[in-house]
């Protein structure tokens, strides 16, 4: 990517090698600033998520081209499997998708086909793009180089889903199959009961389907319990959440307070 320093992909260097891809979930912050603090947290991505949001897609590419030059990766999460969605918010910025609630090998190939250029998908091309100074390229260089940078997060959440996990993980240009613990607890019937073994059972098939198949397994919804991420981390997953960022606040503030509050007057 030496041609283009723009597209370099924190987190796809960080996964391939070997290590533990770390994403903040931003849900309520509008400002650039968040991708700034991400990058000084430590973070290899953020994810902007626009299916549990109101954060407007203008903003959302504002926060991603800052992460582009902050160095990190901007992932965003879209509010449906509409291709149109994917397509805009890489153009404005993005650096990969997460799509939810992807339940078939071929819904993952649509969303493949939405995020990558031609031979390996349909993406559209609009012509200009931040990543490159909206400066013009070499066209077929130009698309080869978006494809091997832009990631692919296909979210399974459902047992469905699961089930299909082996024919998910085997479909070409996706990179990680990411399970959103919360909605999957929630379609089990056992909700918040994230250490349930039917659970563990669930993160256990997802991982050894990626193993086979050369992709990444990721787990979303456990970093506010240490000990689960350690055990799925363990098992082989490879890309996990540190939670939202507005609940992340909230716990440092609910802590400082209470520090305070414990003041001897």
């Amino acid at each position: 990517m030496d041609s283009y320093p723009l597209l370099r992909n924190p987190l796809a260097e960080t996964l391939a090698a070997g290590g533990l891809g770390v994403a903040l979930i931003v849900q309520k912050v509008h400002s650039v600033d968040i991708a700034l603090a991400a990058k000084a947290c430590g973070c290899d991505a953020l994810s902007v998520d626009l299916e549990h949001s109101v954060i407007p897609e203008s903003a959302a590419a504002q926060i991603c081209v800052t992460a582009l030059h902050a160095g990190i990766t901007p992932l965003v999460r879209v509010p449906s499997l509409d291709g149109h969605y994917a397509n805009r918010l890489l153009d404005a910025g993005a650096l990969g998708i997460i799509a939810p609630h992807v339940g078939s090998a071929e819904e993952a190939r649509q969303v493949v086909a939405a995020c990558k250029f031609a031979p390996e998908g349909e993406r559209s091309a609009a012509g200009n793009w931040p990543h490159v100074g909206y400066r013009p390229r070499e066209p077929k260089a130009l698309r080869a180089a978006f494809n091997a940078a832009t990631t692919v997060v296909v979210m399974l959440e459902s047992p469905e889903a699961i089930e299909r996990a082996e024919e998910i993980a085997a479909v070409p240009g996706v990179d990680i199959l990411h399970i959103g613990t919360v909605d999957l607890c929630d379609a089990l019937g056992r909700p918040a009961e994230y250490s349930h073994p039917q659970v563990m059972a669930c993160h256990e098939r997802v991982i050894r389907a990626c193993q086979r198949h050369g992709k990444v397994a990721g787990a979303g919804g456990l970093a506010h319990t240490p000990a689960l991420v350690q055990q799925v981390v363990s098992m082989g997953a490879r890309f996990v959440t540190a939670g939202v960022e507005w609940d992340l606040m909230m716990a440092g503030v609910r802590q400082r307070v209470g520090s305070l509050r414990d003041l001897k007057l």
